[in-house]
């Protein structure tokens, strides 16, 4: 049997912070505990100009955390920020549990996930380039020890033995990335005069949901953060014409720059697409948000000047208060789609389109759509290529 873990989760409100973001952010750093197998027992958030340099966190609020600690059971205090090293440890002396960091909480998750021999590399450098500047704290007990002669040589010796086993680990799983990665673009190349879409979009979008629907393939999902990490690339046919569907990995607020660098490989999906299908989950409150999340993201990638299929998926969560209207009010598919085609969601008609990727609602029109990117994009980039599997 599981033992779920019980975790306090806490959080700062920075000058120029809204105060409903950073709920919101709460709520995503409880997702991830949930995703991660724990439950959350408390949360905290404190005001401050910035963080503190030596415990993230005021006196009063630690104070608060040890009094909470002392009446609740927890196992774990995770911070919604990345933590340096001397706050971790002297977090760890006055904190009378694990503490956890938010980047420290989404590699676990990472690693849990990993399935193939490239996402466990690009888990594991992440890993590694994350624990490099950490190492200090794991030799705290040395600096307890009375009497300085003759201890702290062979403390910093051993600290720096660890610092170059680290670096050598680093060299030797960039080394095997690369590695990967050219086998990745022979495959790649291999895929040449084949219109490539790639399914892009928040994390917990529906996006392997979406896979499944158009491949019919047995892809992996799940409500949870991260169900899937590794890239899967399907042929799919449609009306005779053939194209390659890719998953890629979700994309979150605040994502650890490790994790950026690690899995550049994989998001090579979504830079060498033709096209990218953007996932959205309209029911989730802070949507819009996310939706920028990821075009920055995509930005950063240069992969956002593509041709671009906005999908709003699983309307079927979407009750009367989306709309504004009373609680009470039950709205059918077919008015709450009336609704959201004549609102400001629908700017770009040909582009844009709302669907429920579990119901099965409006997938043909999904695929209608899909298919005439496609069409376009061999025409465009592939003139000379027969359009259809059949010639």
């Amino acid at each position: 049997m599981q033992i779920i873990e019980k975790v306090l989760l806490i959080a700062l409100k920075l000058p120029g912070d809204d105060t409903h973001r950073v709920k919101e952010n709460l709520d995503e750093l409880a997702f991830l505990c949930h995703t991660a197998g724990a439950e959350v027992s408390g949360r905290f958030t404190q005001n401050l100009p910035h963080p503190d340099n030596r415990t993230f966190i005021g006196k009063g609020k630690l104070q608060e955390i040890q009094d909470f600690i002392k009446k609740n059971e927890t196992d774990i205090v995770v911070f919604d920020d990345e933590l340096s090293s001397l706050q971790y440890k002297n977090l760890e002396k006055q904190i009378p549990c694990r503490v956890v960091d938010r980047t420290n909480l989404i590699l676990d998750i990472f690693a849990r996930r990993a399935q193939t021999a490239q996402a466990k590399t690009q888990v594991e450098l992440a890993q590694c380039e994350y624990m490099l500047p950490r190492l200090t704290r794991l030799w705290t007990h040395l600096s307890r020890q009375k009497g300085g002669i003759g201890l702290r040589g062979p403390g910093e010796t051993e600290l720096e033995t660890d610092r170059r086993i680290i670096k050598n680990k680093i060299a030797l799983l960039k080394s095997r990335l690369k590695k990967i990665e050219l086998q990745n673009m022979v495959q790649r190349k291999s895929r040449n005069q084949k219109v490539r879409v790639a399914l892009v979009g928040y994390t917990n979008a529906g996006k392997s949901t979406i896979m499944k629907v158009l491949s019919k393939a047995d892809v992996f999902a799940e409500d949870k953060l991260f169900a899937t990490l590794d890239t899967t690339v399907r042929n799919v046919v449609m009306h005779d014409i053939m194209f390659l569907l890719s998953d890629t990995v979700g994309f979150i607020r605040k994502l650890p720059h490790h994790l950026v660098e690690s899995f550049k490989s994989t998001l090579e999906e979504a830079r060498e697409a033709d096209i990218l299908v953007h996932i959205v989950d309209i029911s989730h409150p802070d949507f819009e948000q996310q939706i920028k999340t990821v075009e920055e993201t995509l930005q950063s990638l240069k992969a956002f000047e593509k041709p671009i299929l906005l999908v709003y998926n699983k309307i079927d969560r979407l009750d009367a208060t989306f709309f504004e209207l009373g609680a009470n009010v039950e709205l059918s598919t077919e008015e709450k789609l009336n609704i959201l085609y004549r609102s400001f969601l629908h700017q770009n008609p040909d582009r844009t389109l709302f669907i429920s990727a579990r119901d099965k609602v409006n997938i043909d029109e999904f695929k209608t759509k899909l298919l005439e990117l496609v069409k376009d994009t061999y025409i465009r980039v592939y003139p000379h290529y027969p359009l259809t599997v059949n010639g």
